[in-house]
């Protein structure tokens, strides 16, 4: 008798284990993706796991497979986004550059994480509906973050690129001002989560760098804003005052679509 399997590989109707795995990672990443969305938009509080369920094509019980409860899904969502975080002060951190430049790529880099929806759970929720450990690892990793600001803003003094003041309310004013970026902004709007992050860079670095640093960088602006070739110039802001309704138009519609076009970033691995 042969004692031989039946199926062959491709015949077997389990999956090899590392498809399962695979299998199982994107299915939990589709129910954050859906959740977080979901909080953001109806509140934590009033947003339902049968929501989420619904909106996953798929039954409440088939969730528990994959979390224990709606407050780690909570927290899961706020774990990626701070993910995010630590790579973007890691890769500053690694990087050459005065303090000023540490400082500015930093702020960059977070006012545009606050644009997206796991950025956004870093600010939008609450830490009271998370567990005691939870809280106090959010704690801490808000410690890292005003940490990491201050260490730049304290550099750029040391080496000139930034003028004396006080690094801990210069960290809270920048810090603080970014986080608000991730309660009012909304995707499709006139300009790109991009285009909001580098806005706020440049008010909020500009009162601190040193006045040198300032005239280089005045002179740098005037000499790209000078060397725009006119197809570039068409895609500028229309002039204020005389510009018609249909410059206004054509503008927004363009930035709108670059907005549109510009892919989130995904999440790396989830475990």
């Amino acid at each position: 008798m042969d004692a031989s399997s039946p199926f062959s590989n491709s015949d077997s109707p389990w999956l090899p284990f590392e498809s399962r795995r695979r299998a199982r990672d994107e299915k939990r990443e589709a129910v954050l993706r859906t959740a977080v969305a979901l909080f953001l938009e109806q509140g934590y509080h009033r947003a339902t796991l049968n929501e989420v369920a619904k909106r996953l094509n798929i039954t409440k019980p088939a969730l528990y497979n994959y979390f224990r409860g709606k407050d780690e899904i909570l927290f899961e969502c706020w774990a990626i986004g701070n993910e995010l975080v630590d790579e973007c002060i890691a890769e500053t951190s690694a990087g050459d550059g005065s303090g000023l430049d540490k400082l500015r790529k930093l702020t960059v880099r977070y006012a545009e994480l606050m644009t997206a929806d796991y950025g956004k759970s870093l600010v939008r929720f609450d830490l009271r509906d998370l567990s005691d450990d939870n809280r106090k690892i959010v704690r801490s990793a808000k410690r890292r973050i005003d940490r990491a600001f201050r260490d730049y803003i304290a550099q750029g003094i040391e080496d000139g690129s930034i003028k004396p003041c006080d690094p801990k309310l210069s960290a809270f004013a920048i810090a603080g001002s970014l986080n608000w970026i991730g309660h009012w902004f909304q995707p499709g709007g006139a300009m790109s989560g991009r285009a909001v992050a580098e806005e706020f860079a440049t008010r909020l670095i500009e009162g601190i760098a040193s006045t040198s640093t300032r005239k280089t960088s005045t002179r740098k602006t005037t000499t790209r804003k000078s060397a725009v070739p006119a197809a570039e110039k068409a895609d500028q802001p229309p002039r204020t005052g005389n510009a018609s309704r249909e410059e206004t138009s054509e503008h927004h519609a363009r930035t709108a679509a670059r907005a549109a076009g510009q892919s989130k970033r995904a999440r790396g691995r989830l475990r």
